[in-house]
């Protein structure tokens, strides 16, 4: 509930419990309140320049209730929708900055790459050598450095260490693939189908590529 409605709530409660001489006092009509959000409204009267509402009405539109105990006039209010609002906000995952996303994006197709020309090679019995994949290798690490120097939020650093593991988990593929061609001029051309690494990187690179969609963070399993 707005500081306007709190004023108001509490004007109601002085004019019911205050002692105001009626003949004393010019009373006038000050058009009508309405709670934001909702379409009920009551009068509002205005009395030497000060404006009013009945708490009795208050309470009715606000949904509250009134009790009375002694010469205390008690006014009980639901949970604000301003309280429940911003609560629900607080429950949205974080956004993430437009700087790290494009930043991101960048990232993630030179890792793809990366990895596209590693399955092409052993697929086609061509060896994996430091000339295939070092300028990939090298084009992935300074996208990823752009994009851990674009992050401004904590959203953005979360997702950045999430995208860096990306990179590591291709490092680690990478140099497996070139020690295997070290040691034997043929390596099977189905050594990508069933393998527990290579389904990491895909998840983890499905997960930040949903994350880049929605444009807010949420956690990959997959990337750890």
């Amino acid at each position: 509930m707005n500081d306007r409605t709190v004023r108001l709530l509490w004007l109601a409660i002085f004019i019911l419990v205050g002692s105001i001489p009626a003949p004393a006092q010019a009373v006038q009509e000050a058009g009508t309140l309405v709670i934001a959000g909702q379409s009920e409204h009551v009068p509002l009267v205005q009395i030497n320049g000060k404006t009013y509402v009945a708490v009795e009405s208050l309470a009715r539109i606000t949904h509250g209730s009134i009790r009375f105990q002694g010469s205390q006039t008690i006014l009980t209010l639901p949970v604000g929708s301003g309280a429940t609002e911003a609560q629900t906000q607080s429950d949205k995952p974080a956004q993430l900055s437009s700087g790290f996303l494009r930043a991101e994006v960048e990232a993630l197709t030179s890792i793809r790459e990366w990895r596209a020309a590693m399955v092409n090679a052993v697929e086609n019995n061509v060896a994996v050598s430091e000339n295939l994949v070092g300028g990939l290798r090298r084009s992935a690490d300074r996208s990823l450095q752009l994009a851990i120097a674009a992050t401004s939020t904590d959203s953005d650093r979360k997702a950045a260490e999430l995208l860096h593991n990306e990179f590591a988990n291709m490092q680690q593929m990478s140099d497996q693939l070139l020690a295997m061609h070290a040691k034997a001029s043929y390596v099977a051309t189905d050594s990508f189908v069933g393998n527990p690494l290579d389904q990491k990187i895909l998840n983890c690179s499905r997960g930040l590529a949903s994350m880049t969609a929605s444009k807010q963070f949420q956690d990959e399993p997959a990337c750890h």
